[in-house]
């Protein structure tokens, strides 16, 4: 309180000299009657005219030399009483006195009256309009702020319209209606099972409730079951199918939670694994692979391999849910469960496609390690490619080997490899070879790049008098082929907006292809146009399991098989 009346009476002060420091009007009467009368004589005359405002500059001058003076006199006297007056402030206080700012105010003003001009005085300033007059300004504001709120808030502000909640962290809550209704489904399939159900009877669920894979249950049972009991209730299936919001999820989200391990944001190639183990326990199309436990396995890490070769476009070895929607994963998951042919299922679950992947590979393994390495590899395709490309394979330029033996390149870095070289049409194709022709590793291919790669190609056409073809005229098709945005170098961007980009590569470093692009054989042509749904690997996949199929039959018979004619061509697995 005492601050607050101390701060009061030293503020009313200075606005009084900030107020008599800005009126300008109060100026000597002398000074001013003097100038008027000066002016009064000069008439019309001109000199006169110039004289009288020397005149009236000077005089200004003088009266605002005295009025400062003035000023600092008022000042001087203010400043040494105002200690007296707060300290009688400060003593009216402790002896619990009333005290009234106005009356020191008015004491303050007594005393340093005889300093101020007279407009300054007791009735110098005019009287405040009352409050209640209508036309008077202060009852204007009254009205208008009655708080003390910001005067730019003076228009109205427009009506607060409520933004339905568009983010949900643990997902989306399902619809009431979606939630009665699975409700009513569980509760009729566990009524027969009050106490719950065990992993053989919980499939039904999986596929009638969840509407999803069969071969998916005992990895969605363990993920309800977390003690390990071995039964699932109703209560414990609502609280992660209905209460987690899993079933307003799409279906690649449900599998996404259900494949992921806690806390992680991404599939690994281990999370596969259980639901690979379920569908060669389950699927009838791989009952004949039940009796060799081996094979299984491989069949099992070659699907594996090639989900992550077409889904994982990063690389990085785990597959986001982002990279899980973008693929064809889930449409191909939902078609083996409703298939008994797995070999229909051309996409990653094809038993022929596996077949064809693992014998090419134990045919270079000459050791048989499982591993193979550059004198192997050169032999792939019956020499088809130069071994330029292989040392850039085995420098692990377009991807990092899994094997931890150095110079040798693993199943899986083979499985990766004839993917890519058998279908250069699609995109992780494009991307594993532009790495490989790309030698500086700039991001774009340079005509002395394709030379580099080319001048071997050219000097085997002449070991086998094939007419060689220039590289001058070879660059020149490649462009037309290819149609570059830039002149003279072809981008990774330029490769994919292109069909005919895998010809550039067996252009560059398989003969073999490079040939047979060459003279057009109107057989393949034929068949491409009979499936256009097909892709080059679904088609070499095909050649290929019958070749090696009729090789198998060839040496049953030659080892005095006598029931091989009665049997169907099929894998010998």
């Amino acid at each position: 309180m005492l601050i607050a009346l101390t701060e009061s009476s030293a503020v009313a002060y200075l606005v009084v000299l900030f107020i008599s420091y800005r009126f300008y009007l109060v100026l000597d009467k002398e000074c001013l009657n003097s100038t008027f009368r000066g002016y009064n004589d000069l008439g019309d005359n001109s000199t006169g005219i110039l004289q009288g405002s020397a005149k009236l500059e000077k005089c200004l001058y003088l009266c605002s030399t005295r009025f400062n003076l003035k000023l600092l006199r008022i000042w001087s006297s203010v400043v040494c009483r105002l200690p007296t007056h707060v300290k009688s402030l400060i003593d009216d206080t402790k002896s619990s006195t009333p005290v009234s700012v106005s009356k020191n105010c008015t004491s303050l003003n007594v005393a340093c009256g005889s300093a101020l001009p007279s407009v300054f005085l007791n009735s110098g300033t005019p009287p405040l309009s009352p409050r209640g007059s209508p036309g008077s300004p202060r009852f204007s504001r009254q009205k208008t702020s009655p708080s003390l709120q910001s005067p730019l808030k003076s228009v109205r502000e427009p009506k607060r319209q409520l933004i339905p909640q568009f983010y949900f962290q643990h997902g989306r809550p399902p619809a009431k209606e979606l939630r009665e209704q699975c409700i009513s489904m569980v509760d009729q399939f566990f009524s027969n099972y009050i106490d719950g159900l065990h992993m053989d009877e919980f499939k039904s669920i999986t596929k009638e409730v969840c509407k999803l894979p069969s071969f998916l249950s005992s990895v969605l049972f363990r993920k309800i079951d977390t003690s390990g009991t071995g039964i699932v209730t109703r209560d414990a299936f609502i609280k992660y199918w209905v209460d987690g919001h899993m079933l307003a999820m799409d279906v690649a989200s449900q599998i996404y939670n259900i494949l992921r391990q806690p806390g992680c944001k991404y599939l690994r190639q281990a999370d596969f694994k259980p639901v690979l183990d379920e569908l060669l326990t389950t699927h009838p199309g791989l009952e004949f692979l039940r009796n060799t436990p081996e094979f299984q396995e491989r069949y099992a890490e070659t699907v594996i391999y090639r989900i992550f070769y077409y889904i994982n476009r990063s690389g990085t070895g785990c597959i986001t849910l982002r990279e899980l929607k973008r693929g064809n994963l889930i449409t191909a998951m939902q078609q083996v469960d409703e298939e008994d042919d797995i070999n229909k299922v051309i996409r990653y679950f094809s038993y022929e496609h596996f077949y064809v992947i693992y014998c090419r590979f134990w045919e270079l393994d000459g050791d048989h390690d499982f591993l193979i390495d550059k004198e192997n590899l050169i032999k792939y395709g019956n020499h088809a490619l130069t071994y330029r490309i292989v040392d850039r394979i085995f420098s692990q330029v377009p991807r990092k080997f899994t094997s931890k033996v150095e110079g040798k390149m693993s199943y899986e870095d083979f499985a990766y490899f004839i993917l890519a070289e058998e279908d250069k049409s699609s995109e992780p194709s494009l991307e594993y070879w532009f790495k490989c022709i790309d030698l500086d590793g700039d991001g774009v291919i340079t005509p002395n790049e394709m030379q580099f790669f080319y001048e071997e190609q050219l000097h085997r056409m002449e070991c086998i008098t094939q007419e060689p073809v220039l590289f001058e005229d070879i660059l020149c098709q490649i462009f037309d082929m290819i149609k570059p945005e830039k002149e003279n170098c072809i981008t990774l961007q330029d490769l994919k907006a292109s069909k005919l980009s895998g010809n550039i590569f067996n252009i560059l470093f398989n003969l073999n292809k490079f040939m047979a692009f060459e003279t057009r054989d109107p057989f393949l042509i034929r068949q491409e146009r009979e499936n256009p749904t097909l892709t080059e690997w679904d088609r070499f996949a095909q050649r290929e399991y019958v070749r090696l199929s009729m090789e198998e039959d060839v040496e049953e018979v030659s080892n005095g098989s006598a029931d091989v004619w009665d049997e169907p061509l099929e894998s010998p697995f």
